[in-house]
């Protein structure tokens, strides 16, 4: 009886070597299983990366979400620079003092502070250049009648635009005759004896042309007008020289 028994143990040590080796091929298998779910889901989210899908996306969207918006300290440093630009602006106040104190008002005399305008009118003035025989242009302005509050006499005076330099001048003298211009209604001509635009009386030959044909009447009724008034005053042609030589 005692030999039976030694026999049965052995028999009954054999199921635990089965067990462990089922045991550790199930763990192989789950390994494996693993590993190739693990690899779908990288290539899942690879392909959903690479087109712009996935929860990479939406990863990266959050992150440029917090990237706009600056830091507490980054934000409070901006504003600090900010006031501080506002505040030097407000400091500024810079003052110079003017070199030269203008104590004394200056003023120009042009002459014609003792005479009242009783004509006046924009126009184009011309002389005839004797050496070249054609027309030129002396300059634009008012052509304007000046008569003497005090002795009466009449004269022409007619100064450039914006420069104001005198281009004409000369009293309107009973010898004088406007004659129309060749081809225009709006255009006179005339010979001054003694012309001191220039400074010294000199004879010249003078056009003067207005915007239209009503001005231009109005300037010869004006000019004849002052002719009649200065006629007492010039008998002879040599007083209107030494009259305007004085004024000048």
């Amino acid at each position: 009886m005692s030999e039976v028994a030694a026999d049965t143990t052995p028999a009954e040590e054999v199921k635990p070597t089965e067990e462990v080796t089922a045991t550790e091929e199930k763990t192989v298998t789950e390994q494996a299983s693993d590993v190739a779910s693990s690899a779908a889901t990288a290539v899942k989210d690879n392909v959903f990366s690479m087109f712009g899908g996935g929860p990479k996306k939406e990863k990266k969207e959050e992150t440029d979400e917090g990237a706009d918006e600056p830091s507490g300290s980054a934000k409070a440093t901006k504003e600090a620079t900010e006031e501080g630009a506002d505040d030097a602006e407000k400091e500024v106040d810079v003052h110079f003092e003017p070199v030269v104190h203008l104590t004394e008002k200056v003023d120009t005399k042009t002459n014609e502070e003792s005479e009242e305008v009783s004509f006046k009118m924009r126009a184009k003035l011309f002389r005839f250049d004797r050496d070249s025989r054609e027309w030129k242009e002396r300059g634009t302005g008012e052509v304007r009648l000046l008569k003497h509050k005090e002795n009466g006499r009449t004269r022409l005076v007619m100064r450039r635009d914006k420069t104001l330099k005198v281009c004409a001048n000369h009293y309107v003298v009973p010898d004088m005759k406007l004659s129309p211009n060749v081809g225009s209604d709006r255009s006179w001509v005339w010979n001054a004896s003694a012309d001191v635009s220039e400074g010294e009386p000199e004879a010249q030959t003078l056009a003067i042309r207005f915007g239209n044909s009503e001005n231009a009447n109005l300037f010869k009724e004006a000019f004849i007008k002052a002719q009649q008034e200065n006629e007492k005053f010039f008998s002879k042609p040599e007083e209107e020289s030494n009259l305007l030589h004085t004024r000048s």
